[in-house]
């Protein structure tokens, strides 16, 4: 990796259009360095039945970049204004080369009626090798822990992205569409 870009620049903007088998949320942030963004984020609880808003913060606890691979370390949190028995905090970083990507997740959340946990690992290989600027893809695999049986489901998910867009697919019967699309500004 010659050139390393950060997840979003000083002084940008992301939003982010989420969904899966527990929730369907849309999410705009603002970073006013590149270690911290804050944002608000409209979800759709599936599992909960109800809709609410958050306030969110993602921190950068640790980045390491060489000049084969980069690896990240992020703390989230977030708060509903609407329902202080809404929040959640949790981790989740990345590695990877040009070549390779893991990944993973750890969310605890608690609802008005509800505590539970959200675990994903995700590993992935690039079919080819792209520079910097060109449209590169992702040939991944996803394990994501369900709570409601305490098993674990995998299951394939192809990531695309260029420049200021990423957009990652996926489909389980248990968690049904995982979708995530990113585009920064």
């Amino acid at each position: 990796m010659t050139e390393a870009r950060p997840i979003s620049y000083p002084g940008g903007s992301t939003v982010m259009l989420k969904r899966s088998g527990d929730a369907i949320s849309q999410y705009y942030h603002y970073s006013p360095t590149f270690k911290y963004s804050v944002g608000l984020e409209n979800v759709n609880d599936r599992l909960e039945q109800e809709a609410f808003r958050q306030i969110r913060a993602t921190y950068l606890l640790t980045r390491k970049n060489t000049a084969r691979s980069q690896r990240n370390l992020y703390l989230a949190v977030g708060i509903s204004p609407d329902s202080v028995g809404n929040y959640f905090y949790g981790l989740h970083g990345d590695w990877e080369t040009r070549r390779w990507y893991s990944g993973f997740g750890y969310l605890e959340k608690r609802g008005n009626r509800q505590i539970r946990s959200e675990k994903f690992l995700q590993f992935g290989v690039a079919p080819y090798l792209g520079e910097y600027g060109d449209f590169h893809t992702w040939i991944m695999v996803k394990a994501k822990h369900r709570e409601s049986d305490g098993k674990w489901d995998t299951y394939p998910m192809l990531k695309f992205y260029q420049g200021d867009m990423l957009m990652e697919l996926g489909y389980s019967q248990a968690h049904e569409w995982d979708i995530h699309i990113m585009i920064r500004f």
